[in-house]
């Protein structure tokens, strides 16, 4: 079993299969944990079926920026003042999913600005992210848009490490040099490089050539099954690509020096 919290950030830019690759950590720490939660705080993500929530379930799944009710009820109704720190402990699990023991939380994007002013959403919305990173005792993994637009300065104190999933493109690893500069700003420490849909020893070299090696978490060959699985919302845990899954989470388990390694 996974003996102390772990929280883990992934980002990288879209469509190099950052959900992928996070849900498969999930799965894969969710069999050594009590208690996994999954994050899904990218908008344009569908975290929720790569983890294997039906479709019609995560649809009914309400991203947690949009409670309403429950936003002014903690904030302090309507006025103009509002609570900058409202009690969400109990939020975590009334409207997180299920599955398992994995928790499924779809945080919903980050308000900006317009007609309304959504100060008090968003601050819910922090209030919530820091609940998970700071005041749980468990694995959090979150899958980020490239602009990690949920994580504060504050907030990111709780990121044990900043994954940064990056396919043999150069747009991709100028991605991934934005989101490493953007977790340095934020005082995030470690950064884990994930080379994905790789197909030929020039592809990783290239990828391996723009980091750091102690930066690289491992690759993950390109594999049809899994990605027509992962399109598909199936089960992609037997496939060629989900075994390098298996060794990216036993280095990264060996950096954060979480013991034992299964």
């Amino acid at each position: 079993m996974v003996k102390r919290a772990l929280k883990l950030a992934v980002s990288g830019k879209g469509g190099v299969g950052k959900t992928t690759v996070a849900a498969g950590l999930i799965k894969l720490f969710a069999a050594s944990a009590d208690t996994v939660y999954a994050v899904d705080a990218d908008p344009d993500a569908c975290l929720a079926a790569a983890v294997g929530i039906p479709e019609e379930v995560a649809r009914g799944i309400r991203p947690i920026i949009e409670l309403r009710e429950v936003i002014l009820e903690r904030s302090g109704g309507e006025g103009a003042f509002f609570n900058l720190n409202p009690r969400v402990d109990d939020v975590l699990e009334t409207y997180g999913h299920r599955l398992g023991n994995i928790r499924f939380l779809r945080m919903g994007g980050v308000k900006g600005g317009g007609t309304s002013c959504y100060c008090r959403e968003n601050a819910f919305l922090h209030a919530v992210v820091s609940s998970l990173l700071l005041g749980r005792n468990d694995v959090v993994v979150m899958d980020m848009g490239a602009g990690i637009e949920h994580l504060s300065r504050g907030t990111a104190r709780g990121v044990d490490m900043m994954l940064v999933v990056v396919e043999p493109s150069r747009a991709s690893l100028n991605t991934a040099g934005l989101v490493r500069g953007l977790a340095g700003d934020l005082g995030i420490r470690r950064i884990g490089i994930i080379g994905n849909k790789i197909r030929t020893d020039r592809e990783r070299e290239f990828v391996a050539s723009g980091f750091a090696p102690e930066e690289i978490m491992g690759f993950v060959r390109f594999d049809p099954v899994l990605w027509e699985g992962a399109m598909a919302g199936g089960n992609v845990d037997d496939t060629a690509a989900f075994a390098d899954l298996r060794e990216v989470y036993r280095r990264i388990r060996q950096v954060m020096a979480c013991r034992p390694v299964n």
